[in-house]
């Protein structure tokens, strides 16, 4: 090791000490996000199955951590930098580690707007880590997050708010929290192009991000042929527990991907029987609805979306 890093290390690690003392001060007032632990080390937020939007705070997807014997990761920090306060201070309940990485499964703003609570750790040696291809999506979606949060939420994002990763998984990567190994694993493009998965050997907990819905409408904003494949693969893995970007985490693998299988292939088959028909975008967009009997929330804010992304992806496979 570079000696001058063996001299410095003490001072970072007093440094970030000093900094978790501030913050934790300044943020005595905010209520700890409440979780629950699945396994042994492995806590969950459950966020609502709502859209995104002020009257929630932004609360509405799933956020995790998992405890290794020298420090904590992060998976997705929620979508306001409050949620993200919050996730710390929940954190800081149950476990006096700091955290070392904080991982984000995908570019979207319900799942990275907290992570600006856990920059100071960086003095520490913390790492921000995502899917390869994050940045750029981020980058290209950056302006439009802060326009968003300006005008529905009423408050603008600070310069730091927006965190990109410094660390980009290319295909797979290990991270050791210390007798605790995850395998970060980066998928082709799905729900997104830049989906990645979090997996706990030791508890087999899955984190799947936005490549498991529950409850919650998939939502396609990648390729859906694409999705369809991953899953294909998702399901041969040997998970005790899952937990989806949105919804319940779940012990029944692979039966509780199902219904998120059931509707994706039927907006496959509708999408393609209305191209077949020569019918229009915008009919298809109007036509095309869930089956009848199936109980997903948010179909009012999401579908129309998802026969738009589909009619596009698909009129090029025809």
């Amino acid at each position: 090791m570079n000696p001058l890093l063996t001299l410095l290390r003490p001072l970072r690690i007093a440094t970030a000490v000093v900094m978790w003392a501030a913050w934790a001060g300044a943020s005595a007032a905010l209520p700890p996000l409440p979780t629950v632990q699945l396994a042994p080390g492995v806590h969950v937020h459950q966020g609502l199955v709502e859209d995104w939007q002020p009257g929630n705070g932004g609360d509405v997807s799933n956020s995790g951590y998992i405890v290794g014997s020298r420090c904590v990761a992060v998976i997705d920090s929620g979508g306001s930098p409050e949620i993200g306060r919050r996730l710390r201070a929940a954190i800081a309940l149950s476990t006096p580690l700091p955290v070392c990485y904080v991982i984000t499964t995908h570019a979207h703003p319900d799942h990275l707007l907290g992570h600006a609570a856990f920059a100071d750790f960086v003095a520490g040696g913390a790492r921000y880590v995502a899917h390869a291809r994050y940045r750029a999506a981020l980058a290209g979606r950056e302006r439009a997050y802060r326009n968003t949060v300006q005008r529905d939420f009423g408050q603008p994002l600070a310069a730091g708010d927006i965190v990109f990763p410094d660390i980009a998984v290319e295909r797979e990567l290990t991270l050791d929290l210390g007798d605790r190994q995850l395998l970060l694993r980066a998928w082709p493009t799905a729900h997104t192009d830049n989906d990645l998965t979090v997996w706990d050997a030791q508890t087999r907990t899955l984190f799947l991000g936005d490549l498991l819905f529950i409850d919650h409408l998939p939502v396609l904003d990648g390729r859906l042929l694409g999705w369809l494949k991953v899953m294909d693969e998702l399901q041969r893995l040997p998970a005790a527990t899952v937990v989806p970007g949105h919804g319940a985490p779940s012990r029944d693998w692979p039966a509780a991907m199902a219904p998120q299988r059931n509707y994706l292939e039927a907006l496959r088959r509708d999408v393609k029987a209305a191209l077949a028909a020569r019918v229009s975008i915008q009919q298809a967009v109007d036509r095309i609805q869930p089956a009848a009997g199936t109980a997903w929330r948010l179909v009012d804010v999401f579908q129309r979306r998802n026969v738009t992304a589909a009619y596009a992806e698909l009129e090029w496979e025809e």
